[in-house]
């Protein structure tokens, strides 16, 4: 037989930024292939609601409340009140934009982005990397953008890191290999989330972005689902150090 298994049945998968837009969508994803879920995010509402709905397809979540900026909390937690040790999937998803053009971008500004997008997902990375070289097996899905491949107009920061996660995404699988822990990451272009909210409500801004897009239109959430899963199975096997756009096209482009 040379179909793969995508499903996800026994496995443990940790997403951070789970509560909303892509984070949500592959949190829930990942549940209905059979994984367990450790929902990460800051708001305790949002994060027990997306446990409920894991819990109602059947499968175990543990919530963790927390910004990612203080991934040694993150991590506290995650010790303190989940199973880690058992991690098989870890997504590093939460993130951050502010859309400044470069003269205006302040030094707080940097730092938040910076310390988001960047420097919690190297650290939590590495963190769940620890525990799938002691079990000999892993998956880590890093989330970066369409950004970090191609210029876009504003947001110079992020557009650095998510061009970090994706060199971040080489190097770690290339050490890690040999351990038998597979790390990838997936480019998205315009999804509705949080982040793409009010650019989405300038229709001309969506008629440009719709008319450099070889698909013309804005991806659903649930288009995402298949990327994401298929990086945490068994069907991505002998796949390491890639970065898969999702995209509509955009990424043979520029903006």
């Amino acid at each position: 037989m040379f179909l793969p298994n995508f499903h996800l049945e026994g496995k443990l998968a940790a997403v951070t930024g789970a509560t909303k837009g892509i984070g949500y969508a592959i949190a829930i994803a990942y549940a209905e292939a059979g994984a367990d879920l450790i929902v990460i995010s800051r708001t305790e509402e949002d994060v027990h609601r997306v446990c409920r709905e894991i819990e109602q397809l059947g499968r175990k979540a543990y919530p963790i409340i927390g910004n990612v900026q203080d991934y040694k909390d993150i991590i506290k937690q995650v010790k303190e009140t989940t199973p880690y040790q058992d991690i098989h999937i870890w997504v590093n998803n939460a993130g951050v934009n502010i859309r400044s053009e470069a003269f205006a971008v302040t030094e707080s500004e940097w730092d938040q982005i910076i310390q988001t997008n960047m420097k919690s997902a190297f650290f939590l990375a590495q963190f769940a990397g620890e525990q799938m070289k002691e079990r000999g097996e892993g998956k880590i899905v890093n989330v970066s953008s369409v950004a970090g491949h191609v210029a876009l107009r504003t947001g110079v920061v992020y557009g650095m890191t998510k061009a970090a996660l994706i060199q971040m995404t080489k190097t770690l699988s290339l050490e890690w290999g040999k351990h038998n822990i597979h790390v990838n990451a997936i480019g998205p272009w315009y999804f509705p989330t949080a982040l793409t909210e009010k650019l989405l409500e300038d229709e001309q801004y969506v008629k440009e972005i719709k008319e450099r897009t070889p698909m013309r239109r804005i991806g659903e959430l649930k288009e995402l689902a298949g990327a994401a899963v298929f990086l945490a199975s068994e069907g991505s096997n002998y796949m390491t150090g890639q970065t898969l756009f999702v995209d509509g096209g955009m990424s043979i482009y520029g903006f």
